[in-house]
């Protein structure tokens, strides 16, 4: 079993949510290579928080650190847990079921503040265009819902709460925030936070996305 494989089997056995889970997988464009240039695609490293300002706006200063093996360019899909899960419940443990086939551009960073036991996450996904973010977008939110209202949504999903641009969902002391922008599918996954945590992390985030 690989590093990432096992600390997502660990977190997803702990917490049940799948706060974050990542395994090895091909990068779309590796982490130091030069920024994406396609026209239109909006390079989602440009986007993403520093850790600095992530220690600063969860207030765990040195303490919040990246996760090792939890900061790439892939999206990654952990199949023994999506498989363990009702169908419409894949996306919690499988990036391409997240986010969709039609990806440009990814990137996704999960922190850890072990004082608080508390984990939060931010990707981004870059699209060609915003009617097929947009698609992504959809397809997702009709798949939460249909996860909240099977046998084991009470669990896995919590509250949802959403919009044609945004999606919240609240299963216990965690917690997944999307929102679309542009051509860009913004998630913040977290536990151990409160609900303002996470809203001020993705307000940043969007502040840094060109577009309407």
């Amino acid at each position: 079993m690989t590093v990432r494989a096992a600390v997502a089997c660990c977190a997803a056995a702990a917490l049940l949510t799948g706060c974050t889970q990542w395994v090895d997988g091909a990068p779309l464009r590796a982490l130091g290579e030069p920024p994406f240039s396609p026209p239109g695609i909006i390079d989602v490293d440009q986007v993403m928080l520093s850790q600095a300002q992530v220690q600063a706006i969860t207030g765990g200063g040195q303490d919040v650190t990246i996760i090792p093996s939890m900061d790439g360019k892939s999206m990654v899909d952990v199949e023994p847990l999506a498989e363990a899960v009702p169908r419409d419940c894949r996306f919690l443990f499988a990036e391409t079921d997240t986010f969709g086939t039609d990806v440009e551009d990814f990137h996704k960073t999960s922190f850890q503040y072990p004082p608080r036991r508390a984990l939060i996450s931010e990707a981004a996904a870059a699209y060609r265009d915003g009617a097929t973010a947009q698609q992504a977008f959809n397809t997702l939110s009709t798949t939460v819902h249909r996860c909240a209202d099977g046998s084991m949504g009470a669990g896995l999903v919590g509250d949802v709460d959403g919009d044609t641009q945004s999606l919240s969902t609240r299963p216990g002391r965690c917690g997944r925030n999307y929102r679309l922008k542009s051509s860009v599918l913004v998630e913040v996954t977290f536990c151990g936070f409160g609900d303002s945590v996470p809203e001020i992390m993705m307000t940043n985030i969007l502040n840094k996305i060109p577009g309407g």
